[in-house]
């Protein structure tokens, strides 16, 4: 950048910027997704998706970049993860224990979380780097669908706004297998933490633990400016001991291509972000009256970013929209993703 380094830009800024599912852009640029494994990843809560409530911890798009991978070199980064989701099912839905299940579900959420992440100066083997972050998240949500109340069904509508399910992400790992291509790793856990009350439509926490897995193939070519990037993840749930109600396992695929280039002082990329996502093993327990209620979902659609310096620190904005182009036995609609990114 003028005033800051003779280097390329797109070299000084992704050697030393921000990507993480909670943080921080890698070093040599990273991206392009390759083959993945079983895993998954990150933020702050409640999108309309299958499991109980139809949704889970899982939210599409939420890691899918360069700015979702764990950095390379010692950092402490903060990033602001902001969302929209408006989504609705017109059959029936497992919801907060209320029984029959509620019709005609839907819902809209706002969800804003800030993360920290911390990478330490040391490294585990050559090229091997370890990290750890934390999500504080913040939910506003608000639910409608038909109730029944004996042989009668009224329209009802609940929103609640307060602390979400805290992601904690106590292992976080980056290998550089060469300057443009890293494989990252990473095991998120979900806390029980939201507000959570059992016959109330709308709720900010899901009530149960998730431990989600995520392995990450990342490509950011130094030269081309070409990102490909593939994140793997998959949630094993615990049982909402409330409800008696165990979401069933659940795999999913993010993915993000894109070109970026020199732009208004800076590196702007645009490209395309998509998920597939596919529920493994039923639902069960005795709260589980609709059965195994397995979800499949997917969806794409633009991504664009933009990386710069700001007061001497590194700043990485993204923002994309994901719409839902087929689902199964899930809140169907759309995605907004903001992350606001720093390096200090």
């Amino acid at each position: 950048m003028p005033g800051q380094s003779s280097e390329n830009p797109s070299t000084f800024i992704f050697r030393e910027t921000i990507i993480s599912p909670l943080t921080v852009i890698t070093n040599r640029q990273i991206q392009l997704l390759l083959g993945a494994s079983c895993a998954c990843g990150i933020m702050f809560q409640p999108s309309l998706k299958a499991e109980e409530g139809g949704t889970g911890h899982y939210l599409p798009g939420s890691i899918s970049s360069f700015v979702d991978g764990t950095p390379p070199d010692p950092a402490f980064v903060a990033r602001f993860n902001g969302g929209y989701c408006n989504a609705s099912l017109p059959g029936s839905l497992p919801l907060s224990g209320i029984r029959p299940a509620p019709l005609n579900v839907n819902a809209e959420s706002f969800g804003g979380g800030l993360t920290l992440l911390w990478r330490p100066s040391f490294e585990l083997a050559p090229g091997l780097s370890y990290a750890m972050n934390a999500t504080i998240p913040y939910v506003s949500l608000t639910v409608d669908a038909n109730v029944g109340i004996g042989p009668v069904t009224v329209r009802r509508s609940s929103s609640v706004s307060s602390l979400g399910d805290i992601v904690l992400m106590p292992l976080m790992l980056n290998y550089a297998v060469t300057e443009d291509f890293h494989v990252d790793f990473r095991t998120g856990i979900y806390a029980p933490t939201g507000d959570y009350e059992v016959g109330r439509l709308a709720n900010s926490g899901k009530n149960f633990w998730t431990v989600e897995p995520t392995i990450g193939f990342l490509y950011f070519g130094k030269k081309n400016g070409i990102e490909a990037s593939v994140y793997a993840g998959t949630d094993f749930n615990s049982e909402n001991e409330d409800t008696h109600y165990k979401s069933g396992t659940q795999f999913h695929l993010d993915g993000t291509v894109a070109q970026h280039f020199h732009l208004l002082g800076g590196l702007t990329g645009v490209g395309v972000a998509g998920y597939w996502y596919t529920q493994v093993t039923g639902d069960s327990g005795s709260g589980a009256t609709l059965g195994s209620f397995e979800g499949f979902s997917t969806g794409v659609g633009p991504v664009v970013s933009y990386a710069c310096k700001l007061g001497g620190k590194d700043l990485v904005t993204e923002a994309k929209w994901l719409h839902d182009v087929e689902t199964k036995k899930r809140l169907e609609g759309d995605y907004v993703w903001l992350r606001v990114v720093l390096k200090f």
